[in-house]
């Protein structure tokens, strides 16, 4: 069957079409790559503001069901009683805080050396691990102040003065600017997210009305999903951690582990990030317990095992059940993955983006036809 000239003419303007916008959306997925990737800090600012304003919204619709006033004032209400909480806390326990966080520290630190030396002492090359030079220095320190030592009156040359002075002022100056970096992003997420909970509504409009007119109603579905699966998580999330900080620092204080406070806080706090954030509090735990011993150090592990049995196989499955349902080796390997390619900020919100993914893939999977799914 002979084809005409305006079928082939059209054919191929069909085709060069088809390539040209595979060509632009090829292009555009790359730039949004780049993109991702140079901004991925401050992407990731901003999705922490976001689920602070989830957090908040749903803090705010718990309230709406007790009493019913204005979203904006039942907003004030849970910031009023967040801020004084946090403030009590501070209040009655800030100088117990800052004297168990500052043994904490020097805990950990001599425990590293002790391993440290341990390691070595066993055979084993740690050349590689930055620790023990404070013991190291301390002990050289030690050592030229023992009795008998031929004292030295060796003045320090200008270059060397010169040379300590400039790695003095360095120093401080990348501890200056790791505060005031810390600070404000912390004050950034707290502005998006009361920036961002104030108005959910307006927000959530703004988001759809960039979307294509034919696919909003699908659009508008996804996000509503996503939004009620980030509320019952960062909900029962909350509950864990405030769970895993109470036992913690009741277990440890029974135990009788110095600053049993500050590491129930930080296992609380640890718990956010799923598996990985486990393991690190675990480790802290024990290793500030071998100070007391090895009876309180076994103590405290087996308390460590329990508290992780009551999250994994209690908590989880009791307060998210209805929330997430991720497999934990795909959640440990996005961890693994978003980690190496994004650092902190990737292992810390591996979770939520997790369930961001999997609410749309269950959509778009409801949405294909039976045949397509059986096969």
């Amino acid at each position: 069957m002979a084809v005409s000239a305006d079928d082939q003419h059209q054919a191929r303007g069909d085709l060069a079409w088809a390539i040209s916008v595979g060509g632009v959306g090829v292009v555009l997925f790359t730039a949004l790559l780049l993109f991702t990737w140079y901004f991925a800090a401050t992407l990731f600012l901003i999705f922490a503001g976001m689920l602070l304003a989830v957090a908040l919204n749903a803090m705010t619709e718990m309230l709406g069901r007790v009493v019913k006033l204005p979203h904006a004032l039942r907003l004030t209400i849970v910031c009023l009683v967040l801020a004084g909480l946090l403030s009590g806390v501070v209040y009655l326990g800030g100088a117990t805080i800052a004297q168990q966080a500052t043994a904490l520290s020097d805990t950990i630190k001599s425990q590293l050396v002790g391993v440290k030396a341990f390691l070595e002492r066993n055979g084993i090359d740690t050349s590689y691990f930055d620790i023990g030079n404070a013991g190291a220095a301390s002990a050289a320190s030690s050592a030229s102040a023992t009795p008998g030592a031929a004292p030295t009156h060796n003045l320090p040359s200008a270059g060397a003065l010169a040379s300590s002075g400039g790695a003095i002022v360095s120093q401080t100056f990348k501890l200056l600017l790791g505060t005031v970096s810390a600070v404000g992003n912390f004050f950034i997420v707290l502005f998006l997210g009361l920036t961002f909970a104030a108005q959910p509504s307006v927000y959530r409009k703004g988001l759809l009305f960039m979307v294509p007119a034919r696919h909003r109603a699908r659009a508008t579905i996804i996000v509503d999903r996503i939004g009620e699966t980030l509320e019952r998580w960062l909900i029962a999330q909350i509950l864990t951690m405030f769970v895993v900080f109470l036992v913690t620092w009741i277990g440890l204080a029974i135990i009788g582990i110095q600053s049993s406070f500050i590491l129930g806080i930080q296992a609380g706090l640890l718990t956010f990030i799923p598996t990985v954030g486990a393991l690190i509090g675990g480790l802290i735990v024990v290793l500030a317990s071998l100070a007391s011993g090895w009876v309180a150090a076994a103590s405290a592990f087996v308390l460590f095992l329990g508290i992780h049995a009551l999250e994994s196989y209690i908590l989880t499955p009791m307060l998210q059940r209805q929330a997430l349902e991720i497999p934990p080796a795909t959640l440990f390997a996005f961890q693994i993955l978003l980690g190496v390619v994004f650092g902190i900020w990737g292992i810390a919100l591996a979770l939520p983006l997790i369930a961001i993914v999997k609410v749309m893939i269950d959509h778009f999977k409801a949405d294909e036809p039976p045949a397509a799914v059986a096969a």
